[in-house]
């Protein structure tokens, strides 16, 4: 591990550490280490030759660090949501949904849902004529998109009602976005 001269420089090859050694440097970690362990991390959740409760835990410790990652800006709070969605998605697809809240499906779809601040009709029609609207707004348009890519991919994992009612419509009004 880094001694105290050693915390502002990047390590070298932190793929190659235990999940414990990279959780216990996470926790000391508040910049941009966080997103390099974000990554290794993801790689080992996805990696098919360690068990599932390993592959878990890595996942586990992959959205730590996204969720630690540093922004205040929409685009970063968009990409920290997009990033948990994605990870959490190719989880429950993967390895199989489980009690555990982050792996849950239903709580997956109430999570984006909170997400989704805006009305699908609203956007429907902002998106419409989206090359004439500013910037800023066809940048909300965007990340609407992003937070809603993993939608195809979880519908298959939830009960009917009204939650999967509203991301079937949130999957249409996708198709419509910039």
């Amino acid at each position: 591990m880094s001694n105290d001269t050693d915390r502002d420089k990047p390590i070298r090859d932190i793929s190659t550490w235990t999940v414990d050694r990279l959780e216990a440097f996470t926790a000391t970690q508040q910049s941009h280490e966080l997103e390099r362990i974000r990554v290794v991390a993801q790689s080992h959740a996805y990696r098919s030759d360690e068990a599932r409760h390993v592959r878990l835990r890595w996942a586990k410790l992959s959205l730590n660090a996204n969720a630690r990652l540093p922004g205040d800006t929409p685009w970063s709070h968009d990409r920290k949501t997009r990033q948990n969605f994605a990870l959490r998605t190719w989880i429950i697809d993967h390895l199989g949904p489980d009690t555990d809240s982050d792996w849950d499906p239903e709580v997956l779809a109430a999570d984006t849902l909170a997400a989704l601040v805006l009305d699908p009709s609203e956007v429907t029609a902002l998106s419409t004529n989206w090359s004439d609207l500013p910037i800023e707004r066809i940048g909300e348009l965007r990340r609407y998109k992003s937070k809603t890519a993993h939608l195809d991919r979880l519908l298959d994992f939830l009960p009917p009602g009204p939650d999967k009612d509203q991301l079937i419509t949130w999957t249409e009004v996708r198709e419509h976005l910039p």
